[in-house]
């Protein structure tokens, strides 16, 4: 059966990298962004196995229509790929972050993932192997790793790592995991990245497609699980 994968924020950079990867290798794959003409054109230009879908994980009503349609169209969801991210503050201080910048990141990256996954719950029940895969970070990680760059992204990172352990808990027939793409080359990472957003994209993809089932509740990198 071919796999049915909703990848959000999937326009441009690891989003679209893991969706131009899922469909080479025979999967549905449904690009979703704010932005309708994006998403479209983007899975034009991937081709067979690709569709689009209006998606603004901001706007719950945004959220009810992209489930509606993609109910109607496919009847079904495998996998939930939460990519959808905004980074605000670069190179600020915390000291120096206004609190509504703060309140507008976790709106996006931490509420927004949990609104889609909530929402998608229902599809994601008629899979025999559903699967959530949320796009995190290491500047999110609390391993003795200190960040001072972005801080409200980073704070945002860590809380999506928590969203991922409690949609573990109350999804037990789901294998959710947080993924860290690493440093990528692309709008959000900038140029000087080391890695390409096919090299970020790949642990996605496997996620998605070949790790077992049994890896739930993790956080991975290079296809590793990696501590919290």
């Amino acid at each position: 059966m071919t796999p049915i994968i909703l990848i959000t924020g999937a326009t441009r950079g690891i989003g679209f990298a893991a969706a131009g990867q899922l469909a080479a290798h025979g999967a549905q794959v449904i690009i979703a962004s704010r932005d309708q003409d994006r998403a479209a054109a983007a899975a034009e230009k991937i081709g067979r196995g690709a569709a689009s879908v209006t998606l603004d994980i901001t706007d719950p009503a945004s959220v009810e229509a992209a489930v509606a349609q993609i109910d109607t169209q496919f009847g079904r969801l495998d996998v939930l790929a939460n990519n959808s991210a905004i980074v605000l503050d670069h190179y600020q201080s915390l000291l120096d972050l206004k609190p509504e910048v703060l309140l507008e990141t976790l709106n996006t990256n931490v509420v927004g993932t949990f609104r889609v996954s909530q929402a998608f719950a229902p599809l994601l029940a008629r899979s025999s192997a559903a699967r959530i895969i949320n796009v995190s970070s290491g500047a999110g990680s609390l391993n003795g790793v200190s960040q001072a760059w972005a801080p409200a992204y980073c704070i945002s990172k860590t809380a999506v790592n928590m969203l991922t352990q409690q949609l573990s808990l109350a999804l037990p027939e789901v294998m959710v995991n947080s993924m860290c793409p690493g440093w990528c080359r692309t709008e959000m990472g900038g140029g000087n990245a080391p890695r390409s957003p096919g090299e970020g994209a790949d642990t996605l993809t496997w996620l998605a497609l070949e790790a077992p089932h049994s890896l739930r509740g993790k956080f991975l990198k290079d296809r590793a699980v990696i501590p919290w």
